[in-house]
């Protein structure tokens, strides 16, 4: 048994390693792609914000339904109605826009690039590109690390307008909340403390979802029951990452 724990410990550590010195060589040649290759970023902005977008409205606007429902049957306990607002927002700000933008990030966006270049190195593209001396990490994987990474954040904020769009469509629409009540207590009680904690972890959830997509991706198994399993492990660690950054993140700010 104490073998095995070694065994595995020895693994995750070889393992995570590898993967620092990947990022370290993503980021290296970052900035020659937004000089040179700026296009192929926007295409991979759009290939994993622009086409998630729905999925992002959707959830966000239930989302923010199911929180004006949950805090106006809640807050009236306390007559407490009119903080409907507040209670959306410091949800959608600081929490859920955060966090479940990046589940669904990794459940669509993450998952394509990994089967992706999973494909692209199983049919032998990789090793095509090196053959005529083009930089598969240059030319493949950092314009798709870089789009996901910008794409986040500005997922995030639809998810966070979108929800408390359905908070307060639900709240003051249905439930009778006072519009200006519902916004006015909103502002005063938001602070940017508050906006920079959402930020942060947007940008920090993006690194995290891009990583792990393109890294499973770059060394998946080149068979089809390899790809699958590489997209697999793309949802699964990045949820398990989102979840522990989320809780440091939110320990660290408080």
């Amino acid at each position: 048994m104490f073998r095995d724990l070694y065994l595995t410990f020895k693994e995750f550590l070889r393992t995570f390693g590898a993967m620092q010195l990947f990022f370290l060589r993503l980021l290296s040649n970052s900035p020659s792609i937004f000089v040179k290759r700026f296009n192929l970023v926007v295409q991979q902005v759009y290939n994993a914000g622009a086409l998630s977008l729905v999925i992002i409205m959707v959830c966000g606007l239930f989302v923010g339904g199911v929180l004006g429902l949950q805090g106006h049957a809640n807050l009236s306990k306390f007559n407490a109605e009119d903080s409907v607002g507040t209670f959306a927002a410091f949800s959608l700000i600081k929490e859920l826009g955060p966090v479940i933008t990046a589940l669904l990030f990794a459940g669509r966006a993450g998952t394509a690039l990994a089967s992706e270049i999973g494909l692209m190195k199983a049919t032998d593209q990789l090793s095509a590109m090196e053959m005529m001396a083009i930089n598969p990490l240059r030319r493949v994987l950092v314009p798709r690390f870089l789009g996901g990474v910008i794409a986040m954040p500005l997922l995030v904020a639809v998810f966070t307008v979108i929800g408390l769009f359905g908070a307060h469509l639900v709240g003051v629409t249905l439930l009778g909340v006072d519009a200006g009540a519902f916004w006015q207590q909103m502002q005063s009680t938001l602070e940017m403390g508050d906006i920079y904690e959402g930020i942060v972890k947007s940008i920090v959830f993006g690194i995290v979802a891009s990583l792990y997509a393109v890294w499973e991706g770059y060394n998946a198994v080149p068979t089809a029951e390899g790809v699958g399993r590489a997209t697999t492990r793309t949802v699964v660690l990045t949820a398990i990452a989102v979840l522990i950054l989320d809780f440091m993140i939110t320990a660290v700010s408080i």
